[in-house]
């Protein structure tokens, strides 16, 4: 029988579910990412350095190229697509839908493998994570 995955994430918090047949969807794991709640201030220890140049006399700081807030983001949506390929490479699934708010869906988009991605059956630009299963479901296709 074909398993359906589905991952309903933000840039927080990722729940991945199971649909096998007519079965309700079942919780296969739960992810948290704590640094994706901190503000940018409790990110950065520090104010950025300086690159030691001046121009007209005064300094001018070196920021990072991406935001912190957004690195955590990054870092988490590369932790739960490398979660998805183990369990694509291992065959847990066959099928998968995705449910992300749009920003974290395209982080996610990033990290799919080509396989990973021929997998995917649908996508749904909502942030859903908080949806207890039942609920979650009427939010999906009749036909998962």
């Amino acid at each position: 029988m074909t398993v359906t995955w589905v991952v309903v994430a933000d840039s927080s918090r990722a729940r991945i579910f199971a649909k096998n047949g007519r079965d309700p969807l079942t919780e296969e794991a739960g992810f948290i990412h704590p640094e994706s709640r901190l503000h940018e201030q409790e990110l950065t220890s520090d104010l950025p350095g300086s690159d030691g140049a001046t121009r007209g006399g005064q300094r001018h700081g070196k920021g990072p190229r991406v935001s912190p807030k957004r690195h955590e983001a990054i870092t988490f949506s590369k932790q739960v697509a490398d979660h998805l390929e183990s369990a694509r490479t291992d065959g847990r699934f066959q099928r998968l839908w995705v449910v992300a708010p749009p920003a974290f869906l395209g982080l996610l988009r990033d990290h799919f493998s080509a396989a990973l991605g021929g997998l995917i059956r649908g996508e749904l630009n909502k942030n859903l994570v908080q949806l207890p299963p039942d609920r979650l479901r009427h939010q999906l296709p009749v036909r998962l």
